[in-house]
């Protein structure tokens, strides 16, 4: 009777793992070999995409404002 829940609760530890280790390694921010590229964000360009989802926002056609300060 107890084997449902085995299942399920065994299920959940695999998806979490799952996640975690695909947050590790594709995340940008995230430095595995610090001798050859010791900060790899730095090297992504304003239009690069690098979120999981975006329903809402293109990143090839985006315009960064330029700030002028008030004088």
């Amino acid at each position: 009777q107890l084997i449902p829940l085995f299942l399920i609760i065994g299920s959940g530890g695999v998806g979490a793992a799952l996640y975690v280790m695909r947050l590790a390694m594709f995340n940008p921010e995230v430095c595995w070999d610090k001798k050859n590229n010791p900060e790899p964000w730095n090297k992504l360009a304003p239009n690069d995409q690098y979120k999981v989802k975006c329903k809402i926002q293109t990143f090839r056609k985006l315009v960064i404002p330029k700030i002028q300060p008030n004088c």
